[in-house]
């Protein structure tokens, strides 16, 4: 078997010494130009490193398996690959044939400034306030992002950021539905997780084909302050303020333009669609 290796910000090739230990596989630094160049891929990284080359993997359709080792790690939380030691034991597995490669949904964005451009996402994208603490998180030292910098770079923001007006336009097999009104937060969510360990989704399913979208309407920061906490748990969806659904796509508008982040990078401005496309990246996962 050959396989290539990526290595983000942060990892070096002694990251792979555990996965070499035993094993016929013969390693290659690096992306394939092709689909024949290799039999598999593996990615030392976090979101932001898998984000920047999803455009390639879904190219290659190659078994990808992640090793978490970025400053947000929520897309192998969301494979249920929490730890190198996780990833070692799916490899091993997959090796072996043991298990087989699992194709996943991933998210589109397409914004309407550039509708020739199509920007993939695993994980969640979102605007307002998740787009405001994703910038400041950014600007944090590596180290400090990667030991809850986003909530750091969030808790501020909850006493200050203002609602915007949003109109969300959801398509489905049953029509489309719209609603404009003051949002503070909408996300729409491939996979469970977000913001280093925030359930912003708890009912998202990567294999279902579509969005799940979360918009938390305007309330007052105390009210902000104290349903925070909640997110790590999914329990958010109890508050009034919360609306959750499911949608195929759903088109993103403002009054003026703001910021969509996707798996914590800068993607483009509304207006924009975001859509799912199905069983678009095969990933290898524990069983």
């Amino acid at each position: 078997m050959r396989t290539a290796v990526i290595f983000g910000l942060g990892t070096a090739p002694a990251d792979l010494a555990p996965f070499q230990s035993r094993s016929s596989t013969e390693w290659l630094q690096g992306l394939p130009s092709s689909a024949k160049g290799a039999d598999a891929i593996v990615i030392f990284g976090g979101d932001g490193t898998i984000h920047r080359h999803l455009q390639a993997l879904v190219r290659l359709q190659l078994p990808v398996l992640t090793v978490p080792a970025g400053s947000g790690n929520d897309f192998a939380r969301a494979l249920k690959l929490r730890s190198t030691r996780d990833s070692l034991c799916a490899w091993r597995d997959f090796e072996a044939g043991r298990v087989k490669a699992r194709a996943i949904d991933l998210g589109v964005i397409v914004p309407s400034a550039e509708p020739e451009r199509t920007h993939y996402f695993c994980t969640v994208a979102g605007c307002g306030l998740d787009s405001a603490a994703a910038r400041r998180a950014n600007q944090m030292p590596r180290w400090l992002r990667g030991h809850g910098g986003y909530a750091l770079a969030l808790l501020p923001l909850l006493f200050k950021l203002p609602a915007y007006s949003m109109r969300l336009t959801q398509f489905d097999g049953e029509g489309r539905r719209a609603e404009e009104k003051p949002t503070l937060l909408a996300a729409f969510a491939n996979a469970q997780y977000y913001g280093d360990g925030m359930r912003i989704a708890p009912q998202a399913d990567f294999t279902d084909g579509k969005l799940d979208i979360c918009r938390i309407s305007t309330m007052n920061p105390f009210e902000l302050f104290c349903m925070f906490p909640t997110v790590y748990f999914g329990r958010h969806l109890l508050s009034p303020r919360v609306e959750y659904s499911k949608a195929e796509r759903v088109r993103v508008e403002t009054e003026t333009p703001i910021e969509i982040y996707a798996d914590g990078e800068f993607v483009c401005e509304t207006p924009a669609e975001i859509s799912v496309a199905a069983g678009a990246l095969r990933v290898i996962m524990p069983s």
